[in-house]
């Protein structure tokens, strides 16, 4: 069996995939390769969700956006979109998944908590379907 890869994508690669690709991250365990990336990368991670990934002791501090790039898609098993529209290509025999969350720019702490914590919901779902054997607490 080979891992599966999974690609995160938001437009600016800021916050909700960068969330996304570092719970993923650590809940794996190596056992699934993660990537992020944004249509219209920023130039920075938003603070607010530096912030609030270090409370649950996840660093991503030094992560920048990236941006899309075709090859990323093409390599991925599973994309998930954040609200970046059409700006993903598509590929025949992906997994492809649109996932509505609210946009964590310009939040508070509080409201990215929440955005966060929706997002590691998902996470552990998809993470259940990819290694079926994963623990989710």
């Amino acid at each position: 069996m080979t891992t599966p890869e999974v690609l995160f994508v938001c437009v600016h690669n800021q916050g909700r995939s960068q969330m996304a690709a570092a719970l993923l991250a650590r809940h794996a365990a190596g056992r699934v390769r993660v990537r992020s990336a944004g249509s219209a990368p920023a130039d920075s991670v938003n603070p607010a969700v530096v912030e609030v990934m270090a409370e649950i002791g996840i660093d991503i501090s030094q992560e920048l956006p990236k941006k899309l790039l075709t090859h990323d898609v093409a390599a991925a098993d599973v994309v998930v979109t954040m609200g970046c529209g059409d700006a993903c290509p598509i590929y025949p025999g992906k997994r492809y998944e649109d996932w509505v969350l609210t946009d964590p720019s310009g939040k508070g702490p509080d409201s990215v908590r929440e955005i966060r914590d929706e997002i590691d919901q998902r996470v552990r779902a998809l993470l259940a379907e990819l290694v079926p054997d994963t623990p989710t607490a």
